[in-house]
């Protein structure tokens, strides 16, 4: 759908599987949607889900030429069905959390001097040091990880600077891995950008700041004073300050968009490139949470994210500088044992059906009459335990409930669990 005559902006989301875009309005409403899908559209990267598992089955990439390309096509696309690029007033993106761009020395000036006759991906293909960015399902710096907790002091003070324990996929361990193994690539590399600066530094024509909330989730950054931490920095490579730049305000314009992209498509010269930010915080904004709020995710992993003033970090969970208010902050805290455990008890419990599981959960009084169950059937991230636990209202351990009390005990067990460990981070109920 072609864009009305009015003013719009534009939303740019760079994630595992596929690079999407939306158009809105100045009363919010959508105008456009498009997207492109990696695996299918983009078949001589071959990716599948979008990245590329590798031989150990810890490393985990994706190209990032992909993602160059995907963006050539995503905007073909919209010119294509007439979009109007001239009524752009401004952009802004997310992208996957915890990924890493490597731009290679010189390629600074390849952005400020792209050519409108020629596409994205031709004009980038040399100025990546790195061809195959890490991403936010690698687990294989689990050895970086025990050098930055221990260069701090513990896991406790790491999350009391960085707001997260040491974690394999936070961009840090990363970057410490490509330093350790390949320390001549290191040394070629300019600037690192997380994914969403990277999409921010294309349309900007320059490099772009990692963004406070972003950037909260690389085990780099003081979340308290939203600078890099010196101890964090000098525990992961040498130099590395320099080659992040310093980080802004999710909110901040960064600038006006590249010649490119008004050349080539039609953007007006004084279209805003507002700073980018990653998936997670981007979701908190476009629930448009506010402070006390709450927000649950139910999938195969439950995500709980949380409007919080007062944060006090700990081992399990996240503290990310808030996307939307500069002086607040969310956290975010992941249960690996969501949707298939659910299914699982609704399977052995309620026949199988959703109907059934909700009768059989309505015919039970809140509280369960004291009974209570706790339900990890794959090793648990918060906290890492893994088994089936039932107690009843005396606290003693027991074989099995009902079939009606299973369920009520798995809805509340899961929820109060998130209660707990929200109210951990610093989450305080308010009354109503």
């Amino acid at each position: 759908m072609a864009a009305s005559s009015g003013s719009c902006y534009l939303g740019f989301d760079f994630s595992t599987q596929q690079l999407k875009v939306v158009a809105i309005d100045e009363n919010l409403d959508l105008i456009h949607q498009n997207n492109v899908q990696f695996d299918i559209e983009l078949p001589e990267f071959r990716t599948q889900g979008g990245v590329h598992i590798h031989a150990d089955r810890l490393t985990v990439t994706s190209p990032v030429l992909m993602w160059v390309k995907a963006l050539d096509m995503t905007l073909d696309k919209m010119k294509a069905t007439g979009f109007d690029f001239s009524c752009v007033r401004a952009l802004s993106g997310s992208g996957q959390q915890h990924g890493s761009v490597y731009w290679k020395k010189g390629a600074c000036q390849a952005l400020r001097h792209l050519d409108p006759e020629k596409t994205l991906h031709q004009l980038l293909q040399g100025q990546f040091a790195v061809q195959d960015s890490p991403i936010w399902m690698d687990s294989s710096t689990s050895a970086q990880c025990s050098h930055l907790e221990e260069s701090v002091g513990c896991a406790q003070t790491l999350a009391d600077i960085t707001g997260s324990r040491a974690y394999e996929r936070f961009t840090g361990n990363q970057i410490a891995k490509i330093h350790q193994s390949k320390p001549d690539v290191y040394t070629e590399t300019e600037r690192i950008s997380l994914v969403s600066s990277f999409g921010a530094s294309i349309f900007l024509g320059d490099y772009a700041a990692v963004d406070f909330s972003d950037g909260s989730g690389m085990n780099l950054m003081d979340i308290f004073s939203k600078q890099w931490s010196p101890p964090c920095l000098q525990a992961t490579a040498p130099g590395l300050e320099a080659k992040l730049g310093a980080p802004v305000p999710s909110t901040a314009v960064l600038g006006d968009v590249s010649s490119y992209f008004v050349k080539r498509y039609g953007f007006p010269k004084d279209c805003k490139v507002v700073a980018f930010t990653g998936d997670n915080p981007g979701s908190l904004a476009g629930m448009r949470l506010q402070e006390g709020d709450l927000a649950v995710s139910l999938g195969t992993s439950d995500t709980v994210f949380l409007w919080i003033k007062e944060p006090k970090p700990t081992v399990e969970g996240h503290i990310f500088c808030n996307p939307v208010d500069c002086q607040a902050y969310m956290a975010l805290i992941c249960f690996k044992n969501g949707s298939l455990t659910r299914e699982r008890i609704r399977d052995a419990c309620a026949g199988g059906t959703w109907d059934a599981f909700s009768r059989s959960l309505r015919s039970t009084p809140m509280g369960n009459q004291g009974n209570l169950g706790i339900y990890f059937d794959a090793m648990e991230i918060t906290p890492p335990a893994v088994g089936t636990y039932r107690l009843n209202k005396e606290d003693q351990a027991v074989e099995a409930f009902t079939q009606e009390e299973e369920i009520r005990a798995l809805v509340e067990g899961q929820f109060l669990a998130k209660r707990v460990h929200a109210e951990k981070l610093g989450y305080k109920i308010r009354a109503v």
